[in-house]
């Protein structure tokens, strides 16, 4: 059976048939490395004698090579694995750990369609698929914790428990939360694996009521670089427990399974979507700002701000410019109308009376999927900020200026940036309590660039150098301490104390102790000294 994740990669291998327009650091060879291809034929095949009868090894020129190697940001489509292993079990997974290690092969795991941003979840060696690893499992708990009534929602905290395999998605939760109201905090794209959202943090529509992915989850197993199946939590190898929880996938083994502390709920929430055009996009991001800065405490209320535009054109390009703005509240459309009162007024007559007229209840199910997006797409690239602070109306002209110059592309996600709200539950949590160092934002920034498949080369790295001038414009008064790790940004210099702040001497500690040899490696990889 072909799910929905294949159909995916086959669309997109036929997209990049005769794509011409790759860029990124390898795009010069769509070859596998040969250190890597000339692993034998012998060895695969005692790879494959030591697998479970679930789980497949795919070598090039074999079926479904093409469409399984291709990353969900096709810059990296030209970085070919010298085999690619579909695992079923946590076993077949500690089996190609010791066999890569034995034949001096990079592995590197993948949760789902591949989303790094970076091209992190790429090799030239092994490449650990784990979709089929997609088990779901919940456990309802004895004594459940206190329930609390939000006007039409009720929600009974630490519900239960729920496990999850390595390779389930956040889309794979849904029908969880519409047949039995069970959440756990999760993102918003739909096809990105939880494995990867945890292990780096994990932040979306309901962190700030619940805390971030991280914050929820109660264990883990994990391979380690030597083959070892351990299960760690809070009493059991705490240290590596500690660092999984932000510190990034690829670090310190391949995770195969997570279980998370849920909620439940019952009753609906109330969602908003707002737009505005081009004379508006500073007033009202201004205001949009203020409200989400009034609102930093309140875990209630969550929110996604974009500034935007896209186009080939430059008539297009800066007729494009817009505002988006969408989030969730938990409470009642009344009191949801109140707390964003400020931006109501702001606009043309249709759009105040379309901005009004969006907020209404939904079920938790349908506000997951009003509050879902796949983006970006194709090519991309991004580099992030955590703010402690709104931008400044100059910043935001700085943007708007800045948008009117991007060079343009025929991907329709275009180019600008996002806002993603933080504070609530996810700032109650010290710093260095996990891994994750990032308990002050206001708002985590992803500042972006796309281009499609079918582009010209210099589409792409006019692209590049345009996001690079429109992060320095929008911070040239200083750049932001802070970025977030599961938007990384290959180009930053100083990405350790960006991700991981004063956590990062104890996350090269655990890394020594869990993988002294550095079998797990990448660019900004723990531990990396270049």
């Amino acid at each position: 059976m072909v799910d929905r994740r294949d159909t995916l990669r086959l669309a997109a291998a036929a997209g990049l048939g005769s794509a011409a327009g790759l860029v990124g650091p390898r795009a010069a060879s769509a070859s596998t490395d040969p250190r890597h291809a000339g692993v034998r034929h012998a060895d695969w095949s005692a790879l494959r004698r030591a697998l479970s009868p679930g789980a497949t090894l795919y070598l090039p020129g074999q079926a479904s090579y093409e469409a399984l190697a291709i990353p969900f940001n096709h810059r990296y489509a030209d970085v070919r694995p010298a085999g690619i292993l579909l695992p079923d079990t946590a076993r077949d997974v500690a089996a190609a750990i010791r066999w890569a290690r034995a034949h001096g092969v990079p592995l590197v795991p993948r949760s789902s369609l591949g989303h790094n941003y970076a091209g992190y979840s790429t090799t030239s060696g092994l490449l650990l698929i784990l979709s089929r690893m997609r088990g779901i499992t919940p456990h309802q708990a004895s004594e459940p914790g206190p329930t609390e009534r939000y006007g039409p929602i009720e929600v009974t905290r630490n519900a239960g428990l729920v496990t999850v395999g390595a390779g389930v998605i956040n889309a794979d939760m849904v029908p969880l939360l519409a047949d039995d109201g069970i959440l756990v905090p999760g993102g918003r794209c739909p096809t990105v694996g939880l494995a990867g959202l945890v292990l780096g943090g994990g932040m979306g529509f309901s962190d700030k009521m619940f805390g971030l992915t991280c914050d929820n989850l109660v264990s883990t197993t994990v391979a380690l670089a030597d083959g070892e199946l351990v299960t760690c939590d809070e009493r059991h190898d705490a240290d590596l427990f500690w660092a999984l929880r932000g510190g990034a996938g690829n670090n310190f083994g391949v995770n195969t399974s997570f279980t998370f502390r849920y909620e439940r709920l019952r009753g609906q929430v109330a969602f908003w979507q707002f737009s505005w055009s081009l004379h508006s996009v500073v007033p009202a991001l201004v205001a949009l700002q203020e409200v989400a800065a009034a609102q930093l405490a309140n875990p209630r209320f969550d929110c996604r701000y974009g500034l935007g535009t896209d186009g080939q054109t430059r008539a297009q390009i800066q007729s494009r410019i817009r505002v988006d703005a969408l989030g969730g509240f938990y409470g009642s459309a009344e009191e949801l109308t109140r707390i964003v009162a400020p931006v109501l007024d702001i606009g043309t007559p249709d759009e105040r009376r379309a901005n009004r007229d969006s907020i209404r209840q939904v079920t938790p199910s349908q506000a997951a999927a009003l509050l879902a997006a796949t983006t970006p797409t194709q090519q991309f690239a991004e580099k992030s900020a955590v703010l402690t602070r709104p931008l400044s109306t100059a910043q935001l002209q700085a943007a708007v200026c800045g948008l009117q110059d991007w060079p343009g592309s025929r991907n329709p996600q275009g180019a600008g940036f996002a806002l993603f709200g933080e504070g609530g539950l996810v700032n109650q949590v010290p710093p260095d309590a996990t891994a994750f160092v990032h308990r002050d934002g206001l708002f985590i920034q992803a500042l972006e660039t796309t281009w499609a498949d079918d582009d010209p080369p210099e589409t792409g790295r006019a692209g590049l150098a345009w996001l690079d001038g429109f992060y320095d414009a929008i911070f040239a008064a200083g750049r932001p301490r802070g970025a977030y790790q599961n938007f990384p940004d290959p180009t930053l210099v100083d990405w350790r104390r960006s991700y991981y702040g004063d956590n990062y001497r104890r996350l090269v500690g655990v890394k020594h102790a869990y993988d002294p040899t550095g079998f797990f490696s990448y660019p900004q990889g723990i531990g990396q000294r270049s």
